[in-house]
Formats: C-alpha cells, structure tokens, sequence
C-alpha cells in the first residue's frame, strides 16, 4: 500500500525522474508545517530555522515533551521553543543554535530576558535550555540559569546521615 503522493521506489508519480533512494516522498523535512511555520517567523537565518527544526523534532520524538511550539523573537533573530517535558510541569523555554554560533555573556543575558517566561515562583531565576546542534544532528542541552540555584538534596537516605553531608549542606546554605 502506498502513501497518498508517493510512488513506489523507482518510479515517480509525475513522469520525472524518481526520487532519492530511502525517501519514498522526496524531501519530506522541506514540506513540514513546522518547519514552514518557522520559516515563516521574521528570523532571517536559516541555519538557525533549521536547527530548531531539528530541535523541535528532538524534543517531541527523543525526550516527549508536551505542548512544544515555536515562536519567533525578531530583534533577536533566534527561534525559541517553548514546551513541558511532563504535562504537570511549567513551561520551560529552549533556545536552538547551530554549533557554529557564538554567544557573549550580554547575548546570553538579554536571550533570558526577552524569551523567559515568568514562573510562578517569584524566587527562582530566570533558566533557559541552550540546544546547541551539531552538523550530524546531534544536539547538546545546556539548562542556563541567571544566578546560582541550589542542587536537589540526594535520594540516598544513607548520605542524610553522613556528616560530611551535613557540614557541605550548613555550608551552602549560607
């Protein structure tokens, strides 16, 4: 059974050469109304489009997020992504860039306050997630915070008791 618009391997619907060996449909990433939606955002660099594309992708089909969409930050010229990693959470903002581009500490300070969205926590700091993409697709997550956030206490009930514990514990706290 074929899909509506696709030909069988070898041969094309239109009478044209047929398409790309492995990709029954031809360039399926260049037709998706995600991507088109972003390219549609007032960003004019399309490695940055593109690398949200793959970032978006990454965040829905990889880690399953929820309720992910994109939206286009035009005096930054970034996409960001915008979703929950689990349904109960707050949204969280993810900011996608091509290995290639650098970013100062301003760049980065002024992405968190045009991008953040304000939690209802008024204590914790602004954070976003850096997604850098690699040429081979590949994506690293970076959580960005603006301050210092204290880590989780551990899960170990063994490490409560330690005394070193504590004594590094009373030390942060501080």
């Amino acid at each position: 059974m074929e899909e509506p618009g696709c030909a069988a391997p070898g041969s094309s619907p239109s009478g044209r050469a047929p398409e790309a060996r492995g990709s029954p449909c031809g360039n399926w990433m260049a037709t998706h109304p995600k991507l088109t939606e972003m390219m549609s955002l007032d960003v004019a660099d399309s490695t940055q489009v593109y690398a949200a594309f793959l970032v978006y992708l990454d965040l829905l089909e990889g880690k399953n997020w929820h309720d992910v969409t994109c939206v286009g930050l035009a005096e930054l010229q970034l996409v960001c992504l915008r979703g929950r990693e689990r349904e109960a959470e707050n949204l969280q903002v993810v900011v996608p860039t091509p290995v290639h581009m650098s970013f100062t500490h301003q760049r980065l300070r002024e992405i968190m306050q045009k991008a953040c969205i304000p939690q209802d926590e008024t204590d914790s700091p602004l954070s976003v997630i850096l997604a850098i993409v690699e040429s081979d697709s590949t994506v690293v997550y970076y959580k960005l915070t603006d301050g210092f956030i204290m880590p989780d206490p551990p899960d170990d009930t063994e490490d409560m008791d330690n005394k070193q514990w504590r004594k590094k514990r009373r030390k942060l706290l501080r």
